[in-house]
């Protein structure tokens, strides 16, 4: 049996490959393409975006035939006509087709992926953040006890606030952290840890040049790194204030910066209500805990 199989993650903004033989990563990458926008302003899923998803699965050929390929938030929200359209071109291409994952399983499956190593007596909030769909998920002594689910993400806010996207932006970051706590609204579980997850979160901190900190509160291969509240909020204000042109220009994917402004005031407004103390940036997805289950299969 081929031991090899891929993970292709459909996200609004961003589609993520992993590939594996058993339990060795081999290859991973993240396009950014951006579905959600696309669909909102022509109201249909553009042919430039499916082509450019073509050509991720063409690169994945390269390693396997065995690919899994997920739709997150953007494939739950259009029509199940179009679902069964995009699907119908896929197998006739590759006999391959989207499944499309309900926002309790993408919820669940990354909060798997992130604590399933964890060794930590206390209380934890793992936020899936994604352009179109964000959820929260609580654990305590590692262990998954609440979920609270909205349908609402990057793509939105920064619908909402244009110039995010600007070099210096002209909204505030207290404009922005208004917004999003209203929509949020009350949370009653409290965390010590707040784990970013849904994205590569390190992206924005390595190509910001933020400095991030040894993780003493646990071992983990994929969470090494943490923030203290105190520092994390020095640093998402920064973000609002510094050139965002300048940070694309250190990155290989540019436009991946479009949403990483509202991402930190997302992550910055879960921060307080859950009463954080540290942050944990990861690039933990729903592959992460997909894999298991499909090992488990295979």
């Amino acid at each position: 049996m081929n031991k090899d199989f891929a993970i292709i993650e459909i996200g609004s903004t961003n589609t993520n490959t992993h590939i594996y033989s058993e339990n060795t990563l081999l290859y991973e990458s993240n396009k950014t393409i951006e579905f959600k926008k696309h669909y909102k302003i022509e109201g249909k899923l553009l042919d430039s975006d499916l082509k450019d998803l073509y050509k991720v699965i063409d690169k994945a050929q390269k390693y396997t035939n065995n690919i899994y390929i997920y739709g997150c938030s953007v494939f739950r929200n259009i029509t199940d006509k179009e679902v069964e359209k995009v699907n119908a071109d896929l197998y006739k291409r590759y006999k391959l087709k989207i499944e499309v994952v309900s926002q309790e399983d993408e919820a669940y499956y990354t909060a798997l992926g992130a604590l399933n190593s964890v060794d930590y007596s206390g209380n934890i909030c793992v936020i899936i953040g994604g352009g179109g769909s964000t959820e929260l998920v609580f654990a305590r002594d590692s262990k998954i006890v609440e979920r609270k689910l909205f349908n609402f993400g990057v793509v939105d806010i920064t619908s909402k606030f244009i110039s995010l996207k600007d070099d210096i932006p002209e909204v505030s970051f207290d404009e922005v952290y208004q917004y999003i706590d209203e929509l949020i609204g009350e949370i009653n579980f409290e965390a010590d840890v707040l784990i970013l997850a849904g994205g590569d979160h390190l992206y924005w901190y390595n190509n910001a040049q933020f400095e991030l900190f040894p993780n003493t509160l646990y071992s983990d291969s994929k969470q090494q790194y943490m923030i203290p509240i105190d520092k994390s909020d020095e640093y998402d204000r920064k973000a609002y204030k510094i050139s965002l042109d300048a940070v694309r220009s250190r990155s290989d994917n540019p436009i991946w910066f479009d949403g990483s402004r509202a991402m930190k005031a997302l992550t910055n407004v879960i921060s307080h209500k859950v009463d954080a103390k540290y942050v944990i940036p990861t690039k933990i997805n729903m592959e992460d805990g997909l894999r298991e289950k499909l090992n488990e299969q295979r």
